[in-house]
């Protein structure tokens, strides 16, 4: 079930987001969901027709990541991906949303150089591409960036853990916070970003325990993916979620569906009756009028 909107035009807003938060013995912790189910539904998407279905079946959160880089455009992994292009694929997703809260990714190096450029380019996203929050990436280091994006109005979801446009400086994607120290590091950066601000925060390959350390402490919600049950929400890729992704999946991405392999199906079919003229048939297929149709030349 889905939060029952608080706002006047029925879609669902940061307040809403903020006041999901889970406060484990709190008597009001369930007072804005929908048959008692408190927590937070998010799954990417990055066109219209892809948009218009997660909205109509009650997602509450519409990221359009910037994951597209991978499952969209083919590149190896996030880096590349430029804010136009975040700025066309958000636009396209603003158009398929009714209800959900539409968040944007803040492509990497679009607020790397200073809050200066990350402002001018959040306020892009959001007055260009209709998005009505941004996610970036980083804890301690983003601070900063995150405060003054906050003082600009702009509603920020933060995002530690595996952050994959560091993909480079990790050396691969691997689960983060292991060590002591290393949790230790996880937990100051979910401290700053919320310190900084920031009304949500996802937490991306971290220990389940660390996770439910992270929840349990910090006053904003916080969105798991690959990060175990006891965030205040969950987020998965689209693409995953459905079988659409070439190749193997995370480990922490359950499918529920095989619509690549139906896809295929659907048009090795195509492809058979094209091959045997058994498409299109008459029925598919347009006449001339009757009176035309009897004449010994109905065409000149």
């Amino acid at each position: 079930m889905s939060a029952t909107p608080v706002a006047g035009n029925g879609r669902i807003t940061v307040p809403d987001i903020i006041g999901r938060k889970s406060h484990p013995g709190s008597s009001s912790s369930s007072k804005q969901f929908s048959g008692g189910q408190n927590h937070i539904t998010c799954l990417t998407a990055y066109d219209f027709p892809t948009a218009r279905l997660l909205d109509d079946a009650g997602v509450d959160i519409v990221l359009v990541g910037d994951s597209l880089g991978m499952v969209v455009l083919g590149y190896e992994n996030t880096v590349p991906v430029t804010l136009d292009e975040m700025l066309h694929h958000t636009r396209a997703v603003r158009r398929g949303i009714r209800r959900a809260l539409v968040v944007a990714d803040m492509s990497y190096g679009s607020y790397h150089t200073g809050a200066k450029d990350a402002i001018a380019n959040a306020l892009r996203l959001v007055k260009e591409g209709g998005a009505e929050a941004v996610k970036l990436e980083g804890g301690e280091r983003r601070l900063e960036v995150i405060s003054r994006l906050v003082e600009a109005e702009i509603p920020v979801m933060g995002h530690v853990g595996l952050t994959p446009q560091s993909v480079n400086a990790f050396g691969g994607f691997r689960v983060q916070g292991r060590t002591p120290e290393a949790a230790d590091h996880l937990l100051r950066d979910a401290r700053a970003v919320e310190a900084a601000g920031a009304f949500s925060i996802v937490l991306e390959s971290v220990p389940r325990e660390l996770a439910a350390t992270i929840t349990r402490e910090l006053h904003i919600p916080t969105i798991g993916i690959g990060a175990g049950p006891d965030c205040d929400g969950q987020v998965l890729v689209f693409h995953d979620l459905v079988g659409l992704t070439a190749g193997p999946t995370p480990r922490f991405a359950r499918r529920y569906a095989e619509l690549g392999e139906e896809v295929k199906r659907a048009v090795r079919e195509y492809c058979d009756d094209v091959h045997s003229g058994g498409f299109p048939s008459d029925a598919e297929s347009f006449h001339l009028p009757a009176e035309l149709r009897a004449r010994e030349k109905p065409l000149r």
